[in-house]
């Protein structure tokens, strides 16, 4: 997942990639990490959105690509230029700050939601202060009593900085594992 296609939002993102092998998982800085991951689920799924936004950083980019389906030899599986999220700090804001009003009718009742992780690998950068985190996620979603529940299964790649106030999320692109959303809207975060 260390590719990530073109974005306009992505562009003042930083670049930190990834050096050698995943840590071990008795390593302190994959502790950290788990840790961070597994506390942002809790705050994800309580929709303690004000929160959240707190652990993200000011150059955040936040990006989920359209996923395509195509031949073995096509040499992508993004849509270019296609984003189910592309976000920085701001527009990430402004979702967060419509939750709480009366025109979020896609919450209104609020989901009932439920972030299954696993499979946390965590991978040194050239920074003693940055990790680069892979982790999966399985999203269970409920809305009302009428409605099937969704799920939503991906593979995320984070970017995790140091800072005075802890750890804070930089950098998050989301593959999803199918080219159709079996979603009712994504008015939610993975």
């Amino acid at each position: 997942m260390s590719t990530r296609p073109a974005s306009p939002l992505g562009r003042h993102a930083s670049t930190t990639e990834r050096t050698g092998s995943s840590l071990p998982f008795d390593d302190t800085r994959h502790l950290l990490a788990h840790r961070f991951l597994v506390d942002e689920a809790y705050l994800l799924d309580a929709q303690d959105y004000a929160t959240w936004l707190d652990l993200l950083t000011d150059d955040i980019h936040y990006f989920m690509p359209v996923r395509v389906t195509t031949a073995l030899g096509a040499g992508f599986d993004c849509a270019p230029g296609m984003a189910h999220f592309d976000e920085d700090k701001y527009s990430l804001s402004r979702r967060v700050a419509r939750f709480a009003t009366e025109h979020a009718w896609t919450e209104d009742p609020p989901s009932r939601l439920r972030h299954h992780l696993g499979n946390i690998r965590t991978f040194a950068t050239p920074t003693d202060h940055e990790l680069v985190v892979e982790s999966a996620v399985l999203l269970f979603r409920s809305r009302g009593d009428v409605r099937e529940p969704a799920v939503v299964s991906a593979g995320r790649e984070d970017l995790l900085r140091s800072t005075s106030d802890g750890w804070r999320l930089a950098r998050r692109t989301i593959m999803v594992d199918e080219s159709v959303l079996r979603i009712q809207n994504l008015a939610v975060f993975l």
